[in-house]
């Protein structure tokens, strides 16, 4: 393991956040703040609890995965798409380093600051309604497999796209709406029976409901399913990027 490589990229990544700290940062906690605003003040006022915790508490689980899942997605693209369009790929990909080693660099730099962000919103959360976190090792699992799982998913976003549209048409047009029609404002169980069989198709469903139970120990669907589909698509994604190393898919382009 070339751990100097490994340092280095991860390094410059994590350089690259406080340069554009507005944006990283600042930015997402401003608009999750607005959410609370928005959805726990005005909605709240006329959805008293769900499932038995006030609204506004209710939507923190969500809150925090919606923030996870788009900012895991953008880091780790923008990090191997942006070498692509000015050429330093080619350095990269001679140097002496191993893929598993270029993979591990950029998506733990994207996974890293996904979960320092997840965490900065669990704490702004704290500052409009009262939190309880009922089992924090499971919110910590939940939190650094969603953040992993999603920075590969990017990762994988940044090899295919070829313009900085592409970067953004994934996560605009699917991972957003599912994050949305996923339960992050609503409990599954409150749908009727058919819209509720169409949700459960929804993967997303199944990383906010177990990440929603390790705080107030209510969920749409089990925990072992939750953890089940989550480390399914976590295998998928690392299979698509040995797929892609292996074949050269891209990384050239």
């Amino acid at each position: 393991m070339n751990f100097r490589a490994v340092g280095a990229i991860y390094k410059f990544e994590m350089a690259r956040t406080w340069r554009t700290l507005l944006q990283s940062i600042v930015s997402p906690v401003v608009s999750t703040s607005l959410y609370f605003v928005v959805f726990g003040a005005a909605i709240g006022s006329r959805i008293t609890s769900v499932e038995g915790v006030s609204y506004g508490t209710f939507i923190v689980p969500g809150l925090v995965m919606l923030s996870v899942l788009t900012q895991s997605i953008a880091n780790a693209s923008f990090g191997i798409y942006f070498p692509k369009f000015v050429g330093t790929i080619y350095e990269l990909l001679s140097a002496p380093i191993s893929y598993f080693e270029i993979v591990l660099g950029y998506v733990g730099a994207a996974a890293t600051k996904s979960i320092v962000l997840g965490l900065i919103i669990l704490a702004t959360a704290g500052l409009f309604v009262p939190l309880q976190i009922h089992h924090p090792w499971w919110m910590l699992t939940f939190l650094v497999l969603t953040a992993v799982t999603f920075s590969l998913f990017g990762f994988i976003i940044g090899i295919w796209a070829d313009g900085f549209e592409k970067l953004q048409m994934i996560p605009m047009l699917v991972v957003t709406p599912l994050t949305f029609l996923g339960g992050s404002f609503y409990s599954v169980n409150m749908l009727p029976s058919g819209w509720r069989t169409l949700t459960l198709l929804n993967p997303v469903v199944y990383l906010i409901s177990g990440f929603r139970w390790s705080f107030y120990e209510i969920a749409d669907v089990s925990v072992g399913l939750s953890v089940g589909i989550t480390l399914s698509f976590l295998a998928a994604c690392m299979i698509v990027v040995w797929w892609i190393f292996k074949t050269g898919y891209r990384l050239k382009n």
